[in-house]
């Protein structure tokens, strides 16, 4: 491994048990053979007012304390404070946590939740889940929503009761649209029914499957085909002049080079190593011509006992946003680092 990042991936490795990327092979965005649903209910909510919000949430909550459940709600730190507000003594009983910073990369989220469903086997849980809102980046925007189609092929076989927000005064209309695509059921003004639009389950919507926009026309390229040095010098060197610290850059050399090994590990041909940055992030991107079939890669700890490298499990942990599109032309992941990140807290 590259001198200087063998301590940063023990760490990582010791504390989230990192297994080696997924097998590639195929293509396609919908699970090749879709669990039967058990007592999962995904309710997309759909809401105008903090009035709406605040007595739907807290209601929702409310009733998972009043039936013994273990509850968790993952909201932005605002919508914390005032669903706190609303339950009173009652939010004792709940575990909340700051979405804009559990979700910051939403493939994070899946793990999280699947972690405290885990913490209390046999019980059916409790969420509310809000990782959709109106100041998210497009990209961002495009995971919050295949995370939430996710959730359906994640917990399939989950005895839960899991609870969506959206905003519907500031979120754009097809966000609202693909939320009725990724949502069994709907609740909007009191109301609640089948979603029409969800037709086929663990489908991932058009909007975030279709291929990434183009790189601008000034990135750097670099093709590869057996040794990294070259790219972990590239990433290096771009990360420094885009204005990263020592410890973010060394996790995106990290990143990049897990997944340019994955092309030596499962292609046979060159990949592709495409780097930008703007005043806000670094992104560094790979393409080869693998693929990967296994929608929910990346988003769920590995076991302890799984063996072999890094994965696309630490990619998603050190960056704060990966994008990632497969399918028979091959394979893109887009790594996407935050050049200056809120502080912890804010």
């Amino acid at each position: 491994m590259w001198p200087g990042l063998r301590q940063r991936a023990i760490k990582w490795m010791g504390h989230y048990h990192l297994s080696a990327m997924p097998r590639r092979r195929g293509g396609g965005d919908v699970a090749d053979s879709p669990a039967v649903a058990g007592a999962l209910r995904h309710v997309g909510f759909f809401y105008q007012t903090e009035d709406d919000y605040a007595s739907t949430v807290s209601g929702f909550l409310r009733d998972g304390l009043a039936a013994g459940e273990p509850t968790l709600a993952a909201v932005p730190p605002a919508k914390v404070n005032l669903v706190r507000d609303t339950l009173g003594a009652d939010a004792q009983g709940i575990e909340f946590a700051d979405m804009t910073r559990m979700g910051r990369n939403p493939a994070r989220i899946i793990p999280r939740v699947l972690a405290f469903v885990g913490r209390h086997p046999g019980r059916r849980v409790r969420y509310v889940g809000e990782p959709l809102w109106a100041s998210r980046s497009a990209a961002e925007l495009r995971e919050a929503t295949r995370h939430e189609a996710l959730i359906n092929l994640a917990f399939a076989n989950a005895d839960a009761e899991i609870l969506c927000p959206y905003d519907t005064t500031e979120l754009e209309p097809a966000v609202i649209a693909d939320a009725r695509l990724t949502h069994p059921v709907l609740l909007s003004d009191g109301r609640q029914g089948l979603s029409p639009g969800y037709a086929v389950p663990f489908q991932i919507p058009f909007s975030c499957s279709l291929p990434l926009p183009a790189p601008p026309h000034d990135a750097m390229s670099h093709m590869y085909r057996t040794d990294l040095s070259r790219v972990r010098a590239l990433v290096l060197q771009h990360a420094r002049t885009a204005g990263l610290t020592d410890a973010r850059a060394n996790d995106l050399v990290l990143a990049v080079s897990e997944v340019a090994a994955n092309t030596l590990r499962h292609t046979r041909s060159h990949g592709t190593l495409t780097i930008w940055h703007d005043q806000d992030e670094i992104i560094c991107e790979i393409h080869d011509d693998g693929t990967i079939t296994d929608p929910l890669a990346g988003r769920r700890m590995p076991a302890p006992d799984a063996g072999g490298g890094h994965g696309l499990w630490l990619v998603h942990q050190v960056c704060d946003l990966v994008e990632l599109r497969s399918d028979g032309t091959g394979t893109t992941v887009r790594m996407h680092m935050t050049i200056h990140p809120p502080l912890a807290g804010g």
